[in-house]
């Protein structure tokens, strides 16, 4: 039996994200929390799943405003609207995972400027309906989540030799073949990992029939169509 053209719909708004159009190794958004938090896996997923909620959430309440939002203040309203579900998120987190509270530290609610969420509120959730974006908010969240898990457990178990997913959980790995490589778990070994990832998904997505970019500008930029440069025609391929 085939399947109807509007559940298809619904199933491709939310798988994309995951790794097609995943946001971290594909769209190259929210860098600066992927590569500061990463030093950990359980800090990646604290990180993930704070993001994720308030994606799903503000992507919704965007959605059902984007017929009233004026267009001179939308992105002050996205921003405001992102902020309330932080400031929810934040407030559980402190009350009920102290723990990751401290460990994300400042990048916590730093999620507010968090390039995947203002722009998935841009380009998608101000565009379409109320249930496609949750789901497009569901799909790049678990995305990112997964992108951040993935790098912070490489990091961890090759630059600390141990793998804390969960709560006392501690997995040695050095079992006297190798000693851990501090660099790994420094900026550099972040980098290193980060661009290592890249490149594997480009591989994968390439094989799905998504060819990368070779040109640069701001064609890609969730922003563009609020930036004044862009808007002049004066960002081109730098």
């Amino acid at each position: 039996m085939a399947k109807d053209p509007k559940q298809k719909s619904y199933l491709r708004e939310f798988h994309k994200g995951i790794i097609v159009e995943n946001p971290v190794f594909r769209l190259m958004l929210g860098t600066c929390p992927t590569l500061a938090v990463t030093t950990a896996a359980f800090n990646g997923l604290g990180m993930g799943a704070a993001a994720t909620l308030v994606l799903i959430g503000s992507n919704v309440v965007i959605s059902l405003l984007r017929n009233v939002i004026p267009d001179k203040v939308r992105i002050a309203a996205y921003i405001t609207i992102i902020a309330g579900f932080v400031s929810i998120i934040q407030l559980f987190v402190k009350a009920y995972v102290p723990d990751i509270d401290k460990s994300l530290g400042i990048f916590l609610p730093l999620i507010v400027v968090n390039c995947v969420i203002l722009g998935r509120a841009e380009m998608y959730a101000s565009k379409n309906s109320v249930g496609l974006s949750a789901l497009d908010g569901l799909g790049m969240g678990i995305g990112f989540t997964l992108a951040l898990v993935v790098m912070a457990s490489i990091r961890e178990i090759i630059g600390a030799g141990t793998l804390t997913l969960l709560p006392n959980l501690v997995i040695p790995v050095t079992i006297n073949l190798w000693s851990p490589m501090i660099i790994f778990i420094l900026p550099p070994g972040g980098f290193f990992v980060y661009g290592m990832l890249v490149a594997i998904v480009n591989k994968i997505t390439v094989k799905k029939g998504k060819v990368p970019k070779s040109e640069l500008g701001c064609g890609g930029c969730p922003m563009a169509s609020s930036c004044s440069r862009a808007n002049q025609g004066e960002c081109g391929n730098e």
